[in-house]
């Protein structure tokens, strides 16, 4: 019994370490896709700053992708900046791929 109790402690924290390191990896993908919109949308580095925070508080709204992509896809929209749903959606997963590499190489 103590074998099985000893597994299923390593179960539960390996799956906290794991959702902690999806978590480090979201949050750093909305800080790159934050500062890429905003050179695209033309922002000056304090404009960036802000705009880092407002896809953070955006990326809050809902779970998964799809806030931070409406989020940025609204500013795109509005401000005349013209790229497909797809190139978006594809940005957004390379960056969060990106972030996943960089905390596994401890960058």
């Amino acid at each position: 019994m103590k074998a099985f109790d000893d597994k299923e402690k390593a179960s539960e924290k390996k799956f906290v370490l794991e959702a902690e390191e999806e978590f480090r990896a979201e949050a750093r993908r909305n800080k790159k896709i934050a500062l890429w919109a905003a050179e695209l949308l033309n922002k000056d580095e304090g404009e960036a700053k802000a705009y880092v925070t407002e896809i953070i508080m955006a990326d809050m709204t809902e779970a998964g992708d799809d806030d931070v992509f409406l989020k940025v896809k609204g500013d795109f929209t509005e401000a005349g900046v013209e790229i497909s749903d797809v190139a978006l959606r594809d940005k957004i997963r390379t960056l969060l791929e990106e972030a996943r590499q960089e905390i596994a190489e401890g960058i």
